[in-house]
């Protein structure tokens, strides 16, 4: 089978705290159920994504991976990752209403625990209402033990750093940095694929069912990163018809392309799939080299809030604006 950029089916996760952005961006018809998470690539079971277009359409991002193999993962990713699935997750994040103070463990600590990945992530602010802003690490050195009293007496907001959010803003939360999106702001986030969580505080409020959700104060009090950061924010300058690198860490790459006219990325030296999603506008992605003789006909149409998968294979496509302004697009792979 020839690898062809992937497109998903929508993968919509209610939420207590979620809001009513994200069933619009997906084409969906909007409603009042509280939507807090698009999983729009994924490979963690039970949420895993379906494949939207062409021959492989109805099968699951596993099925895919199995057919193509490295042409799909690349070689190298597929050595490293083959018996653990995929090693990236991308999402569009909605909250309406602040989300848990929460910290991600490591990748040793994960391993040692759930043998399981840890978790690295970014965000990208997609639209943040004004005056909204975000928690992430700590505003003053505090030791693990005061950090248990203040889980206890509900003070540990008070010692995290607060920072004001606007479109178009990239945050770093490494793994072991505590954090929180705050009410009234939209992300894009990549992270690793891995789906644990350590939550701090709660605002002790109740869950979809009625029911408090679960706490981990022992459990983060380990894998909390204790120190202070001058800032958890990434400047970058964003080029007029180009792409500009935003986080690199040891688990994955993410740029921002802007594509004013038209901009060619040529990546199959990376040798591992590329993500795309869609923040802002709407383009269109087509292959630009099929010297290997791949099927070209996949060309794909991206809106706002839509993301695809790009084959390592056929890792060399052209980004074109489709609308009168430009389009931007988070384009990340695995490391």
């Amino acid at each position: 089978m020839k690898p062809y950029p992937l497109l998903f089916r929508p993968n919509l996760q209610e939420t207590v705290w979620g809001g009513t952005r994200i069933k619009p961006l997906k084409g969906l018809a909007s409603d009042k159920q509280p939507i807090g998470e698009s999983w729009d690539i994924s490979g963690i079971a039970g949420r895993e994504s379906i494949v939207a277009n062409g021959a492989l359409a109805g099968r699951s991002l596993s099925d895919a991976i199995s057919l193509l193999g490295a042409d799909l993962l690349g070689q190298k990713v597929f050595s490293n990752y083959r018996s653990t699935g995929f090693p990236m997750l991308v999402k569009i994040i909605d909250a309406a209403r602040d989300l848990s103070i929460q910290v991600h463990p490591n990748e040793e600590l994960a391993q040692a625990r759930h043998h399981k990945h840890g978790k690295a992530e970014m965000w990208y602010v997609m639209h943040a209402e004004p005056g909204t802003t975000l928690l992430a690490g700590f505003s003053k050195e505090i030791t693990p033990e005061e950090y248990e009293r203040r889980v206890k007496n509900g003070t540990i907001v008070e010692v995290l750093a607060r920072h004001e959010a606007h479109t178009g803003d990239v945050f770093y939360i490494p793994a072991g940095r505590v954090h929180a999106l705050c009410g009234g702001i939209t992300v894009c986030e990549i992270q690793q694929s891995s789906d644990i969580t350590y939550r701090l505080f709660d605002y002790n409020r109740p869950d979809l069912t009625g029911h408090l959700r679960q706490l981990h104060t022992a459990e983060a009090k380990q894998a909390l990163d204790y120190q202070v950061y001058p800032s958890c924010r990434t400047e970058y300058d964003m080029p007029d018809n180009g792409a500009v690198c935003v986080v690199e860490c040891p688990y994955f790459v993410v740029n921002v392309i802007s594509a004013a006219t038209s901009v060619r990325r040529s990546l199959k030296a990376e040798d591992c799939f590329v993500t795309l999603t869609c923040v802002e506008g709407s383009c269109t992605v087509s292959i630009a080299d099929d010297e290997a003789g791949h099927d070209t006909a996949g060309t794909v149409e991206l809106a706002t809030g839509d993301s695809c998968l790009i084959p390592a294979a056929i890792a060399d496509y052209v980004v074109e604006s489709s609308g009168s302004s430009p389009a931007r697009l988070l384009e990340s792979w695995a490391k």
